[in-house]
This record gives C-alpha cells, structure tokens and sequence, in this order.
C-alpha cells in the first residue's frame, strides 16, 4: 500500500512514520545472472549453480549490492511524492548485509521515513530500511537511506 503526499510540505509531515512493508518479490537466477552481467561480477556463488550447491550456502545467492539495489522498486511502492521536480538518490548509511539471499527466495522491505530536513531547494528525507527474506530469521540487508526531493 502506497502513501501519496503531495509536495515537500506533506512530505514534512511524515517525518518519523512507518511507510509499512512492500509486496514480496523472487530473487530469480536470471536477476542474478543480469545483475552479473552489468556489474561484471561474475563469481561463482552467485552464477554457477551446481557449484554453489556444494558451497556454504547450498545454492546460489544474489549479490549483496543486488538486494540493496532492490531498495529503490521497492521503496516506490511505499512512498509517492507528487508535486516535486526531482527526487535524487543521496546515498546510503549504515549497510548491513546480515543473511544471504538465496536463489528463488523473496524479499520484501519494511521501512520508516525517520527524518525530513530542509536543504536548498528542498528536502531530504533519512529513511531506516530492512529488507526482510520470507521466512527468514534475519534480514537481508539493513540500511539507511538518504534522498532529496526538490520543489
């Protein structure tokens, strides 16, 4: 479910909200495979199945930089804010990568806008995210996320 503001004024007023959780979605081996060919990381735990069955993990697991870049499609579906003329990605605190993903595993993130402050020309907002694993006893990836949004 989707929280729509419209503007940074709204935007102000969710400071210290929960945004909830998105939908779940699979970590297939063809996103992994993608996500290897267009960063060139190609080792074998994320890309050889039948060698990483005899690995730590008994299969196949995503990139850490994978889940994390999961963050923003998922994030979308949280939080709409309208009325703005750019939304930037200003980088990230705090990552952690506390379980693999394995291959056909889905996640989910829950997230918390737990900050909005005033920048010129607009705002940026600190959000606290976890990208939780179906089932999973730990998280995939704990982070911190910052982000401007300009009138």
């Amino acid at each position: 479910m989707s929280i729509t503001v419209d503007g940074l004024d709204e935007l102000k007023k969710l400071a210290g909200s929960d945004l909830g959780t998105s939908e779940w979605i699979e970590v297939t081996q063809e996103r992994i495979d993608t996500f290897a060919d267009a960063t060139g990381d190609h080792q074998w735990i994320h890309v050889d199945p039948e060698r990483a069955k005899g690995g730590p993990f008994g299969a196949p697991i995503a990139h850490g930089y994978l889940t994390l870049s999961l963050f923003i499609p998922l994030f979308t579906e949280l939080l709409d804010v309208r009325g703005v003329t750019t939304k930037v990605n200003y980088g990230l605190d705090k990552v952690r990568f506390p379980s693999p993903v394995t291959v056909g595993s889905r996640v989910r993130l829950a997230a918390r806008l737990t900050e909005v402050a005033d920048v010129p020309g607009g705002v940026q907002i600190t959000v606290d995210g976890t990208i939780e694993i179906e089932g999973g006893t730990k998280p995939a990836a704990a982070l911190r996320s910052l982000s401007r949004f300009y009138a």
